[in-house]
Order: C-alpha cells, then structure tokens, then sequence
C-alpha cells in the first residue's frame, strides 16, 4: 500500500502533533476538527505549517490513511460511509475529564479499538499512536536515524493493514511493535502499564508480555469508582 496522503481527524495535541511529523516526513496531510475548517485553519497554520485545515466530511476524500485523534467520546460523530474501506488508525483513548463517566467507555474485557471497528464496520481499523503522551511524540521523533528510537505499539486484524500501519510509524520516526489482533489493544490503554511508555521496541515488549488482565480490570473499576 502507498500511503501519499494523510488524513487527520481531531485537531487537538495529538492531532496536531501527528500532523507535524506527518508533513516533515513529506505526507500531504489533511486535517479536520469536529466542526467548521474555519474554526481550525490559522491553528494548523501556526502549529502544522504545510497541512491544509478541511472539513470532516470532505477530508476522506483521496487520503490513503485516516488517523482518529478525536475524544473517544465522540466517535458516534465520526462519518461511517465517508471513511469506507479505509485504513484507519485509532489512536483515541478514554479520559473521564472530557468524555465523562461512562461505563460503555471502560469494558474491562474489551480494546476501546474493538468498538470503534464495530462502528466503523466497513473500514479497516488498526490500533496505533494511543501509547505515548502527546508531548513524547514531538520530542522523540527520529526520522533520520535507525538507532535509539522509541517504540510505538500496533495492534490489528489484518496483516496487510499493520504491515502499512508499521511503515508509517517508521517514516514518522519510530520503531513498530506489533503485539497481536485489534483486541489486544487493550493492553495500551489508561490502567495499563503500558500506556505512556515512552520506551525502546525490547523494553516496550517486555511491558506487554507483563500484561494481567485481572489488574487491568482492577484498574479500570478503582479508576470508576474513585470518579476518573
């Protein structure tokens, strides 16, 4: 697969962030927020110099990836029919700050990514990007080098949408590990030991083998019931 253009949606940190790397690793990017290209053009201007501002709707048109970076709460919003039979990265988490208690949010036995592919069921979803904070994507980026990169965790269904998935996550500058089917995801999300490493391929492998799903869902209810 020849990934030429890029499509972003969710202007936010790690939607301009990826927009940055994208566009410095030669990717056309299009970014789009959740309302009017208005509302973000002199955002993407000032943070992402060279990615053009677009509405949602218009955005999938003639991209060969679409990264979701939106609050996961509004993935209901996302437009099924326009991103059709694309590849599409999510790298969308739960925060209970901005999406709210909710319950259908947090399954303790299913990846956030799960449900996104159910919605979008006629795409092809692949988990990516949801690991590493916002502020360690920009700073840890190594385009250029093959050596001391940081890691970036893949988890999909289909071996020809990781294997397009890894290719991107190595022009942007860091080493992908594939760790298994779109349903393992749920070991890089909030309560996992994995989320927020920031972390080289072995030690980040090491990390995911370590993966309990009984702490995990421990997690998960403590953070509920605590109110985050």
């Amino acid at each position: 697969m020849n990934i030429n253009t890029v499509g972003i949606l969710g202007a936010g940190k790690v939607g301009m962030v990826l927009a940055q790397l994208a566009v410095r690793a030669g990717y056309k990017v299009l970014i789009a927020g959740s309302g009017s290209e208005k509302k973000i053009a002199l955002t993407v201007d000032v943070l992402a110099p060279g990615a053009l501002a677009v509405d949602a709707k218009s955005m999938a048109d003639g991209v060969d990836i679409v990264i979701l970076a939106l609050p996961l709460g509004k993935y209901k919003t996302i437009d099924k029919d326009s991103l059709k039979e694309i590849l599409v990265i999510d790298a969308m988490n739960y925060w209970w700050e901005v999406d709210g208690l909710r319950t259908d949010l947090t399954n303790p036995m299913q990846s956030s990514s799960e449900l996104i592919q159910k919605y979008l069921s006629k795409s092809h979803v692949v988990k990516a990007f949801n690991h590493m904070g916002y502020h360690n994507l920009s700073d840890e980026s190594k385009m250029n080098e093959k050596f001391e990169r940081k890691a970036i965790a893949i988890a999909g269904d289909s071996v020809n949408d990781v294997q397009a998935v890894a290719y991107f996550v190595d022009s942007l500058g860091f080493d992908p590990l594939f760790i298994g089917p779109l349903s393992n995801g749920i070991k890089l999300e909030p309560g996992s030991e994995a989320f927020g490493a920031n972390v080289d391929k072995y030690t980040l492998q090491k990390i995911i083998a370590g993966f309990s799903s009984t702490a995990h869902g421990q997690n998960i209810l403590k953070a509920r019931n605590n109110g985050h």
